[in-house]
């Protein structure tokens, strides 16, 4: 599995209940003391967010649909967890059992992980983010299929965009840059246009190679293996946006590299 920090368990005290104002706020302590006093200030034109690890944490889903699936088709269940994150399903599924009908495998774990949902959490910060951006300037980027998508984000209560890019949209899942190139395309902009906001080393390299600014947070893995990422911060607490026009401003304290 990705290196997690010990504080795991805290950065998920997101909002059970979807967005709604003055969400608990969670902090990671192992990396608040790298803050930096220094705020800065990126002008874009679009936002593209990961969902998982960046709006919403279902990460005990991922896990535990994985290991079921994983445990019925013999293979070690601690073996996939460490291939999965931030890859399509059934990218991950051809490479575990090429013997199998990828197709078939896909739909058996998007049922699992439909059913288990019970522990999906908004995370801090994302409500009060999307409620300042204009509804054609964001949209989602996301590994898991459009069923799936679809189902989480409205289970969190977050507004679930008209379009969106998920497994299906592209032929290349992260880390290739077909994704967020595909999601600068949606909004009508050039991916230098854009922002990204990822969690995922797979994630952070495919926002970088289609050439977006890309802020990666510390939800599922630590600093060194997010080097690529433009700026670093530990959740989406404390970034804001102001609105102008078709200009973005998004405000934030990077993490000290």
């Amino acid at each position: 599995m990705p290196v997690l920090f010990a504080s795991f368990a805290k950065r998920v005290e997101g909002t059970k209940a979807g967005c709604i104002a003055n969400q608990s706020a969670h902090y990671n302590e192992d990396v608040a003391s790298s803050v930096s006093s220094s705020p800065v200030t990126i002008t874009c034109s679009g936002v593209l967010f990961d969902m998982d690890g960046i709006l919403i944490s279902s990460l005990g889903s991922v896990e535990r649909s994985w290991s079921k699936w994983a445990r019925m088709r013999n293979i070690d269940p601690e073996y996939a967890l460490s291939f999965i994150h931030g890859r399509r399903a059934i990218d991950s599924v051809r490479v575990l059992r090429p013997d199998l009908d990828a197709d078939a495998e896909l739909k058996i774990l998007e049922d699992f992980e439909i059913e288990d949902k019970d522990d999906l959490v908004v995370l801090p910060g994302v409500c009060d983010l999307i409620d300042r951006l204009r509804r054609d300037r964001w949209t989602v980027v996301t590994s898991a299929t459009e069923r799936l998508a679809r189902v989480r984000l409205a289970a969190g209560k977050i507004p679930v965009p008209a379009r969106l890019i998920t497994a299906e949209t592209v032929h290349e899942g992260k880390p290739s840059p077909a994704p967020y190139l595909a999601g600068a395309t949606l909004l009508g902009l050039a991916p230098q246009d854009c922002v990204v906001f990822e969690d995922s080393a797979s994630g952070v390299t495919a926002g970088h190679a289609a050439g977006c600014t890309v802020i990666a947070t510390t939800f599922s893995h630590p600093t060194e293996r997010l080097e690529e990422a433009d700026y670093i911060v530990p959740e989406l607490i404390g970034v804001t946006a102001t609105t102008a026009g078709d200009a973005i401003e998004l405000r934030f304290l990077p993490l000290v590299r």
